[in-house]
């Protein structure tokens, strides 16, 4: 008889009891791992001071519940937690696995703040909503009445979808236009699957088609169907597109062969996971296996490229960036995640040019930090004579992202844009200037989080409700 498949357990922490370290059987793993879940979060949970001022809250752009969800997770009354949990989060198991807690609501905790380690939010955030779809408390979408006005939503980022979530529970006819193959956008193709499971991600789409939301992939607005089009389809389109313009660097040698974007690079590792065929993967050029890597950026895409390159095999990975760490836009404990995975940090460091065709290094010059900025931040003045040459094989750029230019794009007239390139819309009811069009998330306020998204996703449906609801009325006169 074939022997029973055995797992063990490894660095699972010091909490974890003796036994659970032994050899287990296969099908014993996700019993004993629910129990510890369960023992962890609970105890996390207990530790929350329910404080008069709960900044944690205070500090969530969706203003989440949590000292109240924390305390019911600690009573073990996890249904409950999820319920509360999803009143003002449409994808809280997403956030929890994706927020920077250490800027937002656990960076704010009184305990934190108190040098007691702060409560982990976003883990007991997490727990509550996969454990919620686990025991089946996760109610399907289901409009107490259907009603004839219908919503088109071009993007299927968090922003698209937690807009279709909450149009659609009303009972609007929703229908998402996705230019991928693959609803979910950023979250999808933007974030690696070691910090966002995919499978959470469509889970959530499933549920959103089982419940009559419609999505048309593959469909690029302004070539496969027209911006005008859309709008004489619905009586309301949201513009949710998000920004994917990468910014790019100048200087000799920008163009050659081993420069890549962060999108490109991290789409493709992606679209590997999902066990899709690669032609720039297999190649070689958006895989880092064998090589030295070299990542230009200081944000959390930044962080996700160097550490996407550790886990390909690179054989060194860097990452430049021209202030120094506390000056760093992304999350610090995503930075040190990445030291621990053996990136290497290399501060005040900018990029001049490139060597070699393909390329064979980064000609890098030191900088050191002067007077603030506009925004306050020191601003980085360069080194005279401290140029050196930092060898790689692979150079990603992750610089950050710019909205595209829609209105020409789509050929819209009429359709404003902020001098950034963003779509110009109220930041309380995300209506532009076009008659029935709203905005939301990245292409409103600029690249972003997850987490705003949610929120501006939210926000603009029931802002469209209550236009729609308003001509309702108007017609029944």
């Amino acid at each position: 008889m074939a022997k029973e498949p055995m797992l063990k357990f490894v660095s699972v922490g010091r909490d974890m009891p003796e036994k659970r370290t032994a050899e287990v059987r296969k099908e014993d793993f996700h019993e004993i791992y629910a129990e510890f879940a369960k023992e962890k979060a609970a105890e996390q949970a207990s530790r929350c001071s329910q404080c008069g001022v709960p900044y944690c809250q205070t500090h969530c752009p969706l203003h989440n519940n949590i000292p109240d969800w924390l305390r019911l997770t600690a009573s073990g009354r996890l249904k409950e937690a999820y319920e509360l949990s999803q009143e003002t989060n449409t994808f809280p198991e997403i956030c929890g696995r994706i927020c920077p807690q250490d800027r937002l609501c656990e960076g704010n905790c009184v305990i934190e703040q108190s040098g007691h380690g702060t409560v982990t939010i976003g883990s007991v955030e997490k727990y509550i909503t996969d454990t919620a779809f686990d025991e089946g408390w996760v109610a399907p979408i289901e409009p107490a009445h259907e009603r004839t006005e219908s919503v088109g939503i071009i993007g299927s980022g968090p922003g698209g979808l937690a807009a279709a979530d909450r149009l659609r529970r009303q009972g609007l006819q929703v229908t998402v236009y996705e230019r991928s193959d693959r609803a979910g956008g950023l979250m999808m193709y933007g974030i690696p699957s070691f910090k966002l499971e995919k499978d959470v991600v469509l889970r959530r789409v499933k549920q959103l088609e089982d419940g009559g939301v419609k999505f048309v992939l593959n469909c690029n607005v302004g070539e496969d169907i027209s911006f005008d089009d859309l709008r004489a389809k619905h009586d309301a389109v949201l513009i949710a597109t998000g920004v994917y313009k990468s910014r790019d660097l100048q200087g000799p040698g920008a163009g050659s062969k081993g420069i890549v974007r962060a999108i490109d690079y991290l789409t493709a590792s992606n679209k590997v996971g999902f066990g899709d065929s690669v032609a720039e993967y297999e190649s070689g050029e958006l895989n880092a296996e064998g090589k030295k890597v070299v990542v230009i950026g200081g944000g959390d895409t930044a962080m996700d490229c160097v550490r996407t390159a550790i886990r390909q095999g690179a054989t060194s990975v860097k990452c430049l960036y021209r202030r120094d760490r506390a000056n760093m836009p992304g999350s610090q404990r995503e930075t040190q995640n990445a030291e621990e995975e053996g990136v290497e940090f290399v501060w005040l460091s900018a990029p001049k040019g490139f060597a070699g065709d393909p390329v064979t290094g980064v000609m890098v010059q030191k900088m050191r930090l002067g007077a603030p900025d506009a925004s306050g931040r020191q601003s980085p003045e360069l080194i005279e004579g401290s140029d050196y040459v930092e060898e790689a094989d692979l150079v990603v750029k992750a610089l950050g992202f710019e909205p595209e230019e829609l209105p020409k794009l789509w050929g819209t007239d009429g359709l404003e844009v902020t001098r950034w390139g963003t779509v110009l819309a109220d930041f309380r009811t995300h209506l532009t200037s076009l008659d029935g069009v709203y905005a939301c998330g990245d292409i409103q306020r600029g690249a972003s989080l997850v987490v705003w998204a949610i929120r501006d996703g939210r926000e603009a449906a029931d802002a469209i409700l209550d236009q729609i609801n308003a001509a309702s009325a108007v017609a029944a006169e």
